[in-house]
């Protein structure tokens, strides 16, 4: 006999995994279906944290969406007895013509947001983990942090659960079809069928929306954690989340120390590899250690000390770099869900809900405009 659902959640990561949540409080019947262990290290959800920031330089429509997952954070970690996000302050910086720091504030003056704008000797004087050029200004917004990622998909996952949802791990999609009366999904394990199917698969939804094939583009990235001289200067009370861009090809970010020994730090699109999600080198390596080090011994040198750790993930990357949140058509049972080009994590929690009322009502009050899937289809 074929189990039916309201709703199938294809992919259980950082999107999938709020979409269980926030349907399953709805009350609705939920599948969800995850190809690697919940949570895992194979796509783009690990590697301990990810950022989150109002004083966003992408666009300042993103500003509102933000709010309201900051509210959903702090809802998600008092459910779940744990606190998911922490709160840091954040740093954009750069030189004061490029868009990091200029877009950065026009979001903080757009959003009327606290913040403090910096000179470059001012940021180092409160904050001498930096040494940045003359040239550079940066704006300090008091909200920022971090998203304890992995924990925060155990939480939305378990939460889940916990209001009848039905979480199978380690059972991909396989393929789906439309029905009259919605979709029919096989895995490796079964047959089922749902009223609706949302695809978060991340890097691997070109394969699940042949629609999106040449849109979402895997790419691999390697962050690193590295031992500073002075890890006083890097610690949870006294280094913010940053964005640093040294030049308009060149952006870097980082956190303080948490979790796991060592200051992390990344560069924004790495070595710029485009990979199959499916057949790439996982492993780190010296080259890409060097290319991390090379942007910590200039920006941070007092952290050029020994790696501690290396761990690559996946970047899914759009032609714009906006999300693709959307039906497929009009009236169809299928939504998408990703890819977020690296920087969607922290919408996770706000997405899962936009996910959810699109699933039972075809809309939702939060302006999505900016991730439709039709500026693609021309």
């Amino acid at each position: 006999m074929i189990e039916k659902f309201d709703v199938i959640v294809a992919g259980v990561g950082g999107m999938g995994a709020a979409a269980c949540y926030h349907l399953a409080r709805r009350e609705l019947k939920v599948l969800g279906l995850e190809r690697f262990g919940i949570p895992h290290a194979m796509g783009s959800s690990h590697g301990v944290n990810r950022i989150i920031r109002l004083a966003y330089y992408e666009d300042p429509l993103y500003v509102p969406l933000l709010r309201r997952a900051f509210e959903l954070w702090r809802e998600l970690g008092h459910d779940f007895g744990e606190q998911v996000l922490y709160v840091t302050g954040s740093i954009d910086t750069g030189p004061v013509d490029e868009f990091v720091f200029r877009e950065s504030k026009q979001s903080c003056d757009l959003h009327d947001l606290p913040h403090d704008v910096l000179s470059a000797q001012e940021l180092m004087r409160r904050y001498p983990a930096f040494s940045v050029p003359d040239d550079f200004q940066a704006v300090l917004q008091p909200d920022g942090g971090f998203v304890a990622s992995e924990r925060a998909i155990v939480a939305h996952v378990e939460g889940a659960m916990e209001c009848g949802a039905v979480i199978r791990g380690y059972e991909p999609m396989l393929l789906w079809t439309t029905t009259t009366s919605g979709v029919k999904i096989e895995t490796t394990k079964g047959i089922y069928e749902a009223e609706q199917l949302i695809v978060s698969t991340g890097a691997w939804i070109g394969n699940h929306v042949p629609l999106l094939s040449g849109v979402s583009v895997p790419e691999r990235q390697v962050l690193g954690w590295f031992q500073p001289a002075h890890p006083e200067r890097f610690s949870l009370d006294t280094l913010p989340v940053f964005n640093l861009q040294a030049d308009a090809h060149e952006r870097y970010y980082g956190f303080p120390i948490w979790g796991i020994p060592g200051f992390k730090f990344g560069k924004y699109h790495h070595r710029e590899e485009q990979i199959d999600p499916d057949d790439w080198d996982r492993q780190p390596n010296q080259a890409d250690e060097e290319v991390l080090r090379a942007g910590v011994r200039r920006f941070f040198p007092d952290a050029d000390g020994p790696v501690m750790s290396l761990a690559s993930c996946i970047f899914t990357n759009t032609p714009d770099e906006h999300f693709i949140i959307d039906r497929l058509a009009p009236g169809s049972p299928v939504i998408v869900a990703s890819p977020c080009s690296g920087h969607g994590y922290k919408f996770a929690s706000v997405i899962g809900e936009i996910l959810a009322d699109l699933a039972i009502n075809d809309r939702t009050d939060h302006n999505i405009d900016l991730f439709r899937l039709n500026r693609f289809m021309a």
